[in-house]
């Protein structure tokens, strides 16, 4: 692992703007790799915009853009413009991954196609994350991600029921382009050590939604039911969901017949001939649940949880984001990274997801760099690409 983490010496250049390219790219930054987002001078990426909430000192901050740019620099060109060609050439031949979530065309329209990409870098990884694909009948749609949901069925699965399809409260379609874009990127350089040239990684919100469908897609592909929205609880396991009890909510997880028989055994009223395969139980979802919470109903949160625990029941409260970030089990975990912004100063961001060996910081690299105020960066790339190139350093 390099000093900065395990994509250390890799350079990336950020052409995507939004959610699902940046994020792709903001976790090969996390990772290690120098990551040049290049901006619009005209108000840069979309997200800079996107609020409220805004921050600073004259509300110029967008806490939407903070959440998918940390371990970058910001470059602004004019890339319809003969200069700003002129630098991005310049950026590609030095490059190793090129991250861009442009409708297709767009890229090819501005001079940039593959082929002339790889004219001018062999080695050049691209990233290209569409809405629903590169080609096929509908291949040049907008992706928006809510769209996306419900196109690509996730909405029909979420919800209280079948009538109130019900979006996931994150991007979830944008972040997961952007998860199956990084991994996609990483195979690719891997297999560029053996080949010694880049090819290109496609990947869009369709693919990502519908890669991650998991047992419910092979309930329609192999058994032929076509799966709705069962809320809290899950359609194949009961009892496993949210339940009340007296003074609050929370999640168990029955999940084998072992855990069954614990759980009926610290709860007898539960132990009954209609309930005794998961099967049976969930034909009868309905009754489990509302036994389980006339039992739960005599208990208080801070009661249930661990004599729950104590008889290896899985189950957790429901915590609001603020409880999540002050939990110290978080934070062990280093996913709460200290960054010194330009503008707002010291700030806490909320950090990768992944550590490397027994590393108490979460990503790639031991300190991240804060998200760039638009252009930030831009007299430094410049400079720097006026130098000659390091011998290796392409390597």
């Amino acid at each position: 692992m390099g000093a900065n983490g395990p994509l250390d010496g890799v350079l990336v250049v950020d052409l995507s703007r939004a959610l699902a390219g940046p994020h792709a790219a903001m976790m090969l930054g996390d990772l290690g790799a120098r990551v040049i987002k290049i901006e619009n001078p005209d108000g840069g990426d979309d997200t800079r915009s996107w609020g409220p909430p805004f921050v600073g000192p004259d509300d110029s901050v967008s806490t939407y853009f903070l959440s998918c740019n940390r371990n970058k620099e910001s470059v602004t060109l004019d890339l319809k413009s003969p200069s700003g060609k002129d630098v991005l050439t310049r950026l590609v031949e030095r490059a190793d991954v090129l991250v861009e979530n442009f409708r297709p065309g767009v890229l090819d329209r501005l001079g940039f196609d593959v082929d002339r990409l790889h004219q001018l870098n062999p080695r050049l990884v691209v990233l290209s994350i569409t809405g629903f694909g590169h080609d096929g009948p509908e291949g040049g749609r907008a992706g928006y991600d809510q769209i996306a949901q419900g196109e690509a069925g996730l909405m029909s699965l979420t919800g209280p029921n079948a009538e109130e399809p019900t979006r996931v409260g994150v991007p979830i379609g944008d972040l997961l382009a952007g998860m199956y874009g990084a991994y996609g990127v990483v195979a690719a350089l891997h297999e560029r050590n053996e080949t010694g040239r880049g090819r290109v990684v496609r990947t869009s919100l369709l693919a990502a939604i519908v890669g991650v469908h998991a047992f419910q897609g092979t309930r329609y592909t192999v058994a032929g039911e076509v799966p709705t929205a069962s809320g809290n609880h899950h359609p194949s396991i009961a009892p496993y969901g949210l339940f009340h009890c007296a003074d609050g909510t929370l999640q168990i997880s029955v999940g084998s017949e072992a855990l069954w028989r614990r759980f009926i055994a610290a709860f007898p009223s539960l132990d009954r001939p209609e309930f005794g395969s998961n099967p049976d139980r969930v034909r009868q979802r309905d009754e489990v649940i509302s036994a389980v919470n006339q039992v739960f109903a005599a208990y208080s949160l801070a009661d249930l949880l661990p004599e729950l625990a104590e008889i290896g029941i899985p189950a957790g409260e429901v915590r609001t984001l603020d409880r999540v970030y002050e939990w110290d089990q978080t934070r062990s975990q280093g996913l709460l990274v200290d960054v010194d912004h330009s503008v707002l100063g010291s700030i806490t961001l909320p950090g990768p997801p992944l550590r490397f060996d027994a590393n108490a910081f979460a990503g790639g690299r031991p300190i991240h760099t804060p998200p760039p105020m638009l252009g930030e960066h831009t007299d430094a790339v410049l400079a720097w690409l006026e130098e000659p190139e390091q011998v290796g350093e392409r390597e």
